[in-house]
């Protein structure tokens, strides 16, 4: 039986519908009926092929909540009924170093959901058992499906970072990936600073979690909080002063980044040895800590804030993401 789903058939073009057929279901894949899924602007980068590795036609969506219709005969984990969530990753060998020691999201060997496959803006998808995720009870399939990649996307650095409740935690954009953050940090008891371009996102940004506000574009602001975070997670794809986030760094802080910013980041070598400051990247987060974060998010009460639009709409969606409108993450909705 096809599938039908929204593509895009070349660079930038508007997705239209389309249809395909599957191959047969795998011993150890599922079949999930989608409810929901969340765009990220990964999506629009792949719809625009901006970073050379997209195939035409294409379906994106890689936040996708849905529920187990069929399972492969060697699937032992979950059942038809069960709620699910697919992230960004679709599979991993399972036997290299990176799989073996809980870092599958750096295996070599790793596919995702929407490169070379057909991704989430659709009714049905097949994937590996593996990649499926249980959904705690508690949280709700609106809210948890952007946590499949923004989720763990800010939440796996701030773990890996070995981040504690003593610490004082720095979020530069409150976006998709920002709203979360602040989030995370908040409830893992840090003192919370937000760093946002949009002075019109201080109230919302001290709801989700923020002590503490800083305008960047005020650079008498950014100057006054210099040494004043242990750890900064950067959301944004925006070109900054680097320089001056650095600066925000106490003794041992680390910027870390997740967001795909434009250029290069240019830093004299003394803006790192000094205070021994560290530059680092994140990506994504493996299995163990994509069952982590869910259970987390349903305990605290992390939850996206979302505009919902039916999947034939699809187009209006996106453009509200190109545009940075979104407040803060766009779902589309089978139901």
């Amino acid at each position: 039986m096809s599938i039908h789903c929204y593509a895009a058939r070349g660079p930038r073009r508007p997705l239209a519908p389309f249809q395909y057929r599957p191959a047969p279901l795998g011993a150890r894949e599922v079949e999930v009926a989608i409810t929901h899924c969340g765009i990220c602007h990964s999506d629009v980068h792949l719809i625009n092929d901006d970073w050379g590795i997209s195939h035409y036609p294409l379906v994106p969506g890689h936040e996708i909540v849905g529920v187990v219709s069929k399972a492969g005969a060697e699937v032992d984990s979950l059942k038809a009924g069960d709620r699910v969530g697919i992230g960004w990753q679709r599979s991993s060998c399972g036997v290299c170093e990176w799989c073996l020691s809980g870092s599958d999201n750096l295996c070599p060997d790793s596919e995702a959901i929407c490169v070379g496959h057909h991704g989430g803006f659709a009714e049905r998808i097949r994937c590996d058992s593996r990649y499926c995720f249980p959904l705690p009870a508690a949280l709700g399939s609106e809210n948890a499906a952007p946590l499949l990649c923004a989720g763990i996307t800010v939440y796996s650095p701030l773990r890996h970072h070995g981040i504690t409740a003593n610490m004082k935690v720095g979020v530069v954009g409150i976006g998709g990936l920002g709203h979360l953050a602040l989030q995370f940090a908040r409830a893992m008891g840090c003192e919370v600073t937000a760093f946002s371009s949009s002075p019109a996102k201080k109230e919302e940004a001290l709801a989700f979690g923020a002590g503490r506000f800083v305008p960047v574009s005020d650079p008498k602001a950014l100057r006054r909080a210099a040494g004043s975070q242990d750890f900064i997670l950067s959301t944004v794809c925006a070109d900054i002063d680097w320089a001056e986030l650095l600066e925000a760094l106490r003794p041992n802080g680390k910027l870390c980044l997740v967001g795909v910013s434009p250029g290069d980041i240019r830093i004299s070598p003394d803006a790192l040895i000094a205070g021994q400051k560290s530059l680092c990247g994140s990506m994504i987060g493996g299995r163990a800590r994509m069952g982590e974060m869910l259970e987390f998010s349903a305990r605290h009460g992390i939850q996206a804030k979302t505009e919902v639009l039916p999947m034939a709409r699809v187009n209006d969606a996106i453009r509200k993401v190109e545009r940075n409108q979104a407040r803060y993450r766009m779902l589309l909705s089978n139901i």
